[in-house]
């Protein structure tokens, strides 16, 4: 059983920053791929950044050097720091888990965490 929930979204005028939370709980949760993903009004969902169990990180190229994940697999938390926010990253934000192989590979999702950004 994964269990995934975000939370740290709000609202924030273009050029702040806000930091996403998820708390994820499951065994062998290091071993997991985490990552973020949004949906903007009427688009499918996207990838915005992942991170693996070996701390490797990748982004979209919309948020790249924009935002930064993070993992803390102590605390069971997974963090994405997102600076210099702009209109367009108006979106409800999920927290994705993905199981490694030999526990099935499955994709698991939060609830989503909702970020607006507007003066």
């Amino acid at each position: 059983q994964v269990q995934l929930v975000e939370s740290g979204g709000g609202l924030v005028q273009p050029g702040g920053s806000l930091r996403l939370s998820c708390t994820f709980s499951t065994t062998f949760n290091a071993l997991y791929v985490m990552g973020w993903y949004r949906q903007r009004l009427q688009n499918e969902r996207e990838l915005v950044a992942t991170i693996t169990s070996r701390d490797y990180s990748d982004y979209s190229d919309s948020v790249k050097g924009r935002f930064v994940i993070s993992r803390d697999d102590a605390k069971n938390k997974v963090y994405l720091q997102m600076n210099s926010l702009k209109p367009e990253d108006t979106a409800v934000y999920y927290c994705n888990a993905k199981a490694p192989e030999f526990l099935g590979g499955r994709s698991y999702w939060g609830q989503g965490t909702e970020v607006t950004v507007s003066s």
